[in-house]
């Protein structure tokens, strides 16, 4: 079966998920044309279960890595996969059961309607959101949304973090797989390469799901670390690749601008709190200095953001 005459995969990243990915299985929809599960180089028996489920359903490929490459070569695999397949849209979901079947029909019909290239689920927004996800993560997925926003040119998504996404056959076919983040900045990496290729985005609101037997080892600190070296990675390069290299925009010198204003308001900040810890008095024309430059450089950031904005609007 097919979802409104169009091909669908479902690609399931799994790392020790032999007691979660049954349930995957047993609940995937009708509809969907293939289960691509990648067993990435799991040391428990998740690809035994899967092989199990296979003597009875021809809808799953198994493609099992031989050495992990975490959450983002595991769905880079499956991305490969689709696209060397025809299938018209892939879908992202995880190994572990957090996301619900229910809500795959409304991501893609905004596909379907010839709208967007990539529709990804939003927690965030859904009711009671609140209540619903653990505060910790609550808090560091809108951190992470916010530097997002400014690292993929797509200011009007949240909910960075989400796994749960559909991408058409254009976006496949454009986007260099094997280029791809492999760990779990993945979404974060996608999103600023589909805005380079100028492929349209859009947010769809789905429930949380917790408490399924998921097991977690992320630690919020150490994935916003990582996660903003990759943005900041990204952001460069998209200022670079979209903005210099393709085409011009002004908005790369406000930000050059705005950096470099901010580095010399530090450098006379530092100034000023080192002459008053030695001479107990602060600098006035430093303390000046600092202020003038403080807020020209947001001044600065402000202004390439709503070129930003502005030069990404088509792209929702």
């Amino acid at each position: 079966m097919a979802y409104k005459s169009k091909t669908l995969a479902a690609v399931i990243p799994c790392y020790k998920e032999e007691t979660q990915i049954g349930m995957v299985i047993d609940t995937m929809p009708d509809y969907v044309d293939h289960i691509v599960i990648i067993d990435d180089c799991s040391p428990d028996k998740t690809s035994e279960v899967v092989r199990g489920y296979m003597e009875n359903n021809d809808r799953i490929v198994l493609i099992v890595h031989e050495e992990n490459q975490g959450v983002g070569g595991a769905i880079a695999s499956g991305y490969k996969w689709a696209r060397d397949n025809g299938v018209d849209y892939a879908v992202v979901m995880a190994g572990d059961g957090q996301m619900d079947p229910d809500d795959m029909p409304a991501l893609l019909d905004v596909m379907v309607d010839g709208q967007v290239n990539y529709a990804k689920g939003n927690r965030l927004i859904y009711p009671r959101a609140k209540d619903l996800i653990p505060p910790v993560r609550y808090f560091g997925n809108s951190v992470l949304s916010l530097l997002t926003k400014v690292a993929s040119g797509y200011w009007h998504i949240s909910d960075s973090q989400t796994g749960y996404t559909v991408i058409d056959r254009e976006g496949l076919e454009r986007i260099d797989w094997d280029d791809m983040y492999k760990r779990y900045g993945q979404p974060n990496d996608l999103l600023v390469k589909l805005n380079i290729e100028k492929l349209r985005v859009r947010d769809v609101p789905i429930r949380p799901v917790y408490g399924v037997g998921e097991q977690s080892g992320i630690k919020v600190s150490k994935v916003i670390t990582k996660i903003s070296r990759v943005l900041l990675k990204g952001f460069l390069h998209r200022m670079n690749e979209k903005y210099i290299v393709r085409d011009f925009h002004p908005l790369v010198l406000f930000y050059a601008a705005g950096a470099l204003q901010l580095i010399i308001g530090l450098f006379f900040l530092l100034r000023v709190l080192f002459v008053w810890a030695t001479a107990g008095d602060a600098p006035i024309a430093s303390l000046i200095l600092m202020m003038f430059m403080m807020s020209m450089s947001m001044q600065a950031f402000f202004f390439a953001m709503l070129f930003d904005m502005q030069d990404n609007r088509d792209l929702r």
